[in-house]
């Protein structure tokens, strides 16, 4: 430990933060750093560390450890000579500087002067080697080779499988958004969504409703969908992916299933070059993470459903695309995946019953288009979409008038316009605004929002409407009605209840209104560091008064606790020194007490008097 906490003092500011991100422990109560030490070498924080280790550095770690049990210094001829002779890998031999630079930056190997490991992480590690883990000459050899597995599976079957759960996914995560897009989703005080929100997303997704979380969680880490405040609403880059191809939706998804993924696991997929058999997929994962445990399996469980989900793999083999994503070659993936997708159409046949009917996916700009003044009614490879009153006055509202919605079906549609369709829409487009909605002066307040209609038997409708109680409408007079609600909740809540509402401004002009709302994605909110808060106090100590003096006491105590000896100098008389190995026992009023190891009697030595204290020789018996 004592070598540990040396080494933290040596450490700039900005590597103290990068070195303690690497590692798992409780910040709170540790006052100095000598306590930071003994948090770091705690036997819960080296599992962590060590469980998430791959083969090359658990292996050099390993030989570095081993050597350290015998030698003082670990220096990079020992360990270059020693994993020569065990004949480790050319890879572990090239990159041995590297991987000890990643171990001592994670704080299990301490430089400085000589290089040490420090005995807690020996302890932990080595009784483990020719037990549950491999030994250290087996951690260090090179990789098997990358055997063709004993493949009776049609591949064929296997790609074809795959690509219709990829496309199942891709067009319940399209639902998703396009759901949140219209109304967004309440997250509970306790976490995860309500649920009257998860039914109804459930029900848009064609998903169960126990699949929705995963369905959600997958969207929220692609970046389709973004919090605001209580609320969860389809985010900017969300609104943007909707809208391209069924191929490229695939890819955001597949690329942010493979960032998840650990980098040396991907390249170690990759280098095979024969199909991958789900049994020498887990197997290579946990060659390559030989103390990885429990969270090894949760994770790997996780990418599985993951894989299974985007047509990566099929009843746990791997296909081709998933060799090709961890690959990097995500354009070759998706290509692959896509070429078995339905192909999309851009015409439909308009009913006269007012349905609208799609031979095969619609691109996904006409599929928006349509949505916009359609409501969907079925959602399969052949869609069915529905026009009513209600849905061409949403589309009003948002923009559109009877001439561009007639215009764009007429560009659409395999069977022109049918006559009712026609009716329904310039009907529609006749009596939106019959009802008017707007900000309400402040004479009326408390009332924020006032609804006004020439036809006064339609006021008195919308007044004793139980469907829009909520609203708590009063009647101002015989043409208008008083709302507390703001103009937008009162407009939205109009249009749900089929009245051919329209927004207006202070003028009396007609204004549109989205209810479509995309969410930038926000930068993160400030968040204290644990880490920056435990820096500041700890290195502020570590500057205060007579630092050097409380220093060489921590070291003196903290060997005592461990019952260790140290090499101690001691100032003489006339400026001489003289070293001493002491075994401290305490530490008061400014003096050690210690044990004499070759003299064999008891010191007590004013603090004062003590040069430097530093370890005893590594053949001390």
């Amino acid at each position: 430990m004592l070598e540990l906490a040396a080494r933290l003092r040596a450490m700039s500011r900005d590597e103290l933060a990068s070195a303690l991100a690497t590692r798992e422990f409780d910040p709170a109560g540790l006052k100095d750093l000598f306590d930071l030490a003994e948090a770091l070498l705690t036997n819960d924080s080296l599992d962590h560390v060590l469980s998430r280790l791959d083969r090359p550095h658990l292996g050099v770690l390993a030989v570095a450890a081993t050597l350290a049990e015998s030698e003082p210094d670990v220096g990079d001829d020992l360990l270059d000579r020693e994993l020569k002779r065990l004949e480790a890998s050319d890879r572990i031999l090239a990159d041995r500087a590297t991987l000890v630079a990643d171990l001592e930056s994670k704080l299990l190997v301490v430089g400085g002067e000589r290089r040490e490991v420090p005995h807690a992480v020996r302890a932990r590690l080595l009784p483990r080697l020719g037990d549950d883990l491999p030994t250290a000459a087996e951690l260090v050899a090179p990789a098997p080779a990358a055997l063709a597995p004993v493949d009776e599976v049609d591949r064929t079957i296997l790609a074809r499988l795959g690509s219709e759960a990829a496309y199942a996914t891709v067009a319940a995560a399209t639902e998703l958004v396009a759901a949140l897009g219209l109304q967004p989703a309440r997250e509970l005080a306790k976490g995860g969504l309500s649920l009257p929100d998860s039914k109804r997303l459930a029900e848009a997704t064609g998903v169960e409703l126990d699949e929705v979380p995963k369905l959600f969680r997958r969207a929220l880490e692609t970046g389709l969908v973004v919090r605001d405040g209580a609320y969860w609403l389809e985010s900017d880059l969300g609104g943007a992916w909707a809208l391209t191809s069924a191929a490229e939706r695939w890819r955001r998804l597949a690329e942010a299933w493979r960032d998840r993924v650990p980098v040396a696991l991907r390249e170690l997929v990759a280098r095979r070059t024969e199909t991958l058999s789900a049994t020498a997929f887990r197997d290579d994962v946990r060659w390559l993470y030989p103390a990885g445990g429990r969270w090894l399996d949760e994770g790997l469980e996780r990418l599985r459903d993951e894989a299974a989900a985007l047509g990566l793999s099929v009843g746990g083999e791997p296909v081709e695309a998933g060799r090709l994503v961890l690959a990097g070659e995500l354009d070759r993936a998706a290509e692959d995946v896509a070429s078995r997708f339905p192909t999309q159409v851009d015409r439909v046949y308009l009913q006269h019953d007012l349905s609208v009917v799609s031979p095969g996916p619609l691109e996904p700009a006409i599929d928006a288009r349509l949505r916009s003044f359609a409501d969907l009614e079925a959602r399969d490879l052949a869609s069915t979409y529905r026009v009513s009153a209600a849905s061409v006055n949403r589309g009003l509202a948002a923009g559109e008038s009877a001439e561009s919605i007639r215009s764009f079906l007429s560009s659409i549609s395999l069977t022109g316009v049918p006559q009712p369709l026609d009716y329904l829409i310039g009907e529609a487009a006749r009596r939106f605004g019959s009802v008017r909605v707007a900000q309400a002066p402040e004479s009326e307040l408390p009332a924020r929002t006032t609804i006004r209609s020439d036809d006064p038997q339609l006021v008195g409708t919308l007044e004793v409407d139980q469907a829009l109680s909520s609203l708590a409408l009063r009647r101002a007079d015989e043409h208008r009605l008083l709302s507390r609600f703001a103009p937008d909740v009162v407009f939205w809540a109009l249009s749900d209840a089929r009245y051919p509402v329209a927004a207006e401004d202070a003028d009396g002009r007609i204004v549109r209104l989205r209810r479509h709302r995309l969410a930038s994605a926000p930068p993160p909110p400030p968040k204290a560091d644990p880490i920056v808060e435990l820096l500041d106090r700890l290195l502020a100590v570590a500057s205060g008064p007579a630092t050097e003096q409380a220093w060489l006491a921590r070291q003196l105590e903290a060997a005592a606790r461990a019952k260790e000896t140290l090499t101690v100098t001691v100032l003489m008389p006339g400026g001489q020194t003289a070293d001493y190995l002491l075994a401290p026992a305490s530490v008061a009023n400014g003096r050690l007490r210690a044990r004499d190891r070759k003299a064999d009697i008891e010191r007590t030595l004013p603090l004062s008097a003590i040069a430097a204290v530093g370890p005893a020789p590594a053949d001390l018996g």
